[in-house]
């Protein structure tokens, strides 16, 4: 164990940690009533959740002809208030998850959620289903702040990675995600990084650009060691 070559290890939430697809749907669904518009296969919140909530309700909202920017804003505040009340109804860890984070505990590396979801959501999700004792922090979508843009500082920027690999101390830090907005974070960041094939990807797994693809979690230990 003591020559396990990373002394962190950062892991997106949503996709990666976390099957929470339907929780994200329904939110997205509820807001779309309230505009109005078709609810959507629950299913397609699958390929927009890497970037977060605002980017799933906006295309879906286009998709269907659009809306001005102030009605926007008023579904997207209805979404995520719906969403603060629902967050864990379905979402659950993915096989093998809580034993691999135990395991990478007991070898003494440090485990940290860096995710683009808004960090009290990330919270009250982790905290619901038990699962946020392991993690030496929670880094979300809003954690950064905002930069020059008025955009917060999230995942594909590379801020939030470099925080993760600060709050675990420095060392040697690894990232584990599902989607290019991780393998562009971690790679701006200068870390090596793992793609969850298992995950909601927004491209084929193999065309990420991850040093390694896993299928299931129970891989991830023995891919870590061979970086």
């Amino acid at each position: 164990m003591a020559d396990f070559p990373f002394d962190a290890v950062g892991f997106d939430l949503d996709g990666t940690l976390l099957d929470t697809f339907r929780d994200l749907g329904a939110a997205v669904n509820y807001a779309l009533k309230l505009g109005g518009f078709n609810p959507v296969p629950v299913g397609s919140s699958k390929d927009l959740i890497g970037g977060g909530a605002k980017i799933m309700l906006s295309q879906a909202v286009d998709a269907q002809g659009g809306i001005p920017a102030d009605e926007f804003r008023t579904l997207y505040k209805a979404m995520l208030a719906y969403y603060a009340d629902h967050n864990a109804v379905y979402s659950a860890p993915y096989p093998h998850a809580r034993e691999v984070v135990a395991d990478l505990t007991v070898r003494g590396v440090k485990v940290i959620v860096v995710t683009n979801k808004f960090e009290a959501f990330a919270r009250s999700i982790l905290t619901q289903l038990d699962f946020i004792t392991p993690f030496e922090g929670v880094i979300g979508g809003d954690s950064m702040g905002k930069g020059a843009d008025g955009k917060y500082l999230s995942k594909p920027h590379p801020d939030p990675v470099i925080e993760a690999q600060k709050v675990c101390g420095g060392g040697t830090f690894a990232f584990v995600g599902d989607s290019t907005y991780d393998v562009k974070a971690a790679r701006g960041a200068g870390v090596p990084v793992i793609a969850a094939a298992y995950g909601y990807c927004d491209l084929p797994p193999h065309e990420l650009g991850a040093d390694a693809v896993i299928d299931s979690l129970d891989r991830l230990i023995p891919a870590l060691e061979t970086l």
